[in-house]
């Protein structure tokens, strides 16, 4: 790891640039964009992509994680810490989704950008109750609005949504058996 750190003058410059994505993570309060981070390092996103993958790699069996939707990254603790983390911090488990809940997330997650009739469409019941259970919670959240007749809300998952399932991006979904056509 020569090179690394140089416990001289804290110029930047002494840092790797892995050192300093790493360090912009830990004390960032979110997620960060690739392109801000890219700017704050002055470099390419794809210097920052190739650096994410190195971090990746190198964290898988400890205590952390890169967590990442779309083009934002931020810096998680494992989800197999989750039961110790939570008790050192102090902070009472929540319980589980309601088998409801657990069936929109599933429909919101597969088929993002959803919207409220399309949910409903699938599930042949009400949403709106699951729906702003799921948005308090933060697994979801609305993304915007269909350009369309009563400009519907589109909903997606959340950073929250990941964390929760100890998911580092939408691509660890289980894929779904491939259904039966009639």
């Amino acid at each position: 790891m020569s090179g690394e750190l140089d416990h001289g003058n804290g110029d930047k410059s002494t840092l790797s640039l892995k050192a300093q994505l790493e360090s912009l993570l830990f004390v960032a309060d979110g997620p960060v964009s690739l392109e801000r981070l890219a700017s704050v390092l002055q470099t390419t996103a794809e210097q920052i992509e190739g650096t994410l993958s190195v971090l990746t790699q190198e964290y898988q069996g400890r205590g952390l994680r890169l967590q990442r939707y779309r083009h934002r990254v931020q810096m998680v603790t494992a989800p197999e810490a989750a039961e110790i983390v939570g008790s050192f911090l102090g902070l009472e488990h929540s319980g589980r989704p309601s088998p409801a809940a657990m069936e929109t997330l599933a429909i919101i997650a597969y088929r993002q950008p959803i919207t409220r009739a399309e949910i409903e469409a699938i599930r042949g019941v009400n949403s709106d109750s699951v729906l702003r259970t799921l948005i308090n919670r933060g697994l979801i959240e609305e993304q915007g609005r269909l350009e369309q007749a009563g400009r519907p809300i589109i909903y997606g998952t959340t950073f929250d949504f990941l964390q929760h399932f100890g998911l580092s991006s939408l691509e660890q979904l289980p894929s779904l058996p491939d259904m039966p056509t009639s």
